[in-house]
């Protein structure tokens, strides 16, 4: 069973990956899937700060109007 990505889980494995890359552990015929997944990883995390940050002004904003 997958787990569910959430942020903490991204972040993980795109530290993973900065690290692989890094270090040269990383063949070249994997680097260009990496490159594209540390893409993707970045968006969803990227995403997710925004939509946090929405709920959370959205809650002070209405703690504001009370």
């Amino acid at each position: 069973m997958s787990k569910k990505l959430t942020y903490s889980l991204a972040l993980e494995e795109l530290e993973n990956i900065i690290q692989e890359i890094e270090n040269e552990n990383i063949n070249i015929d994997d680097l260009s899937l990496k490159v594209k997944r540390a893409a993707f990883l970045l968006q969803f995390c990227k995403e997710t700060l925004r939509s946090t940050e929405q709920d959370i002004q959205s809650i002070l904003n209405e703690m504001e109007s009370e």
